[in-house]
């Protein structure tokens, strides 16, 4: 595990995440969904995140909240999600960092580590991560991490109520090639 960041994944942690989501709903406004203000409230989060604990215990997704070792503060979060099994054996990652934490490392440590467990421990083998092509830092990122850029999906995602295209990346598992 990573020296700085350290994982965790349960819904006893809601109390100290709708702080953090609200300090940063301007920062991640571009790259998702318009939100209702009812999404930021306390028991819309523990919602989701008893949600998140269902789909982990279905084992469709592996859902990660990002906190600094020395404070516990939230930074951020990754999610596997849509986990598929069979001959696929393939999920999405999707990743946020607070604006104050950007540009320090953090989300590569963290996706490094969390990388490692979806390959070795769950037994996949191709993750897929998709950017919109303005998002440099994203890129950036996933191409530190050797994802492959596979093309361009033409009004993939509707974020902040626009429908955007995105850049389209996987990650091979190292063991199956």
């Amino acid at each position: 595990m990573s020296p700085r960041p350290r994982f965790r994944s349960s819904k006893k942690h809601a109390c100290g995440r709708s702080p953090r989501i609200n300090a940063n709903r301007a920062h991640l406004k571009p790259w998702e969904p318009l939100r209702p203000r009812s999404f930021y409230t306390l028991q819309s989060i523990q919602n989701r995140l008893e949600a998140m604990e269902r789909q982990m215990e279905a084992e469709s997704a592996l859902h990660l909240l990002l906190f600094r070792r020395d404070s516990g503060q939230l930074i951020g979060d990754c999610n596997f999600t849509n986990i598929v099994r069979g001959p696929f054996q393939a999920c999405h990652l999707g990743f946020s960092i607070a604006r104050d934490c950007e540009g320090q490392g953090l989300m590569r440590e963290c996706l490094a580590t969390a990388i490692e467990y979806v390959f070795g421990e769950l037994g996949l083998h191709r993750i897929m991560a998709n950017y919109r092509p303005e998002n440099e830092r994203s890129a950036r990122l996933l191409t530190g991490l050797r994802f492959e850029r596979e093309g361009i999906a033409r009004a993939y995602l509707k974020l902040n109520g626009a429908w955007a295209d995105h850049v389209l990346t996987s990650l091979i598992n190292p063991a199956d090639c």
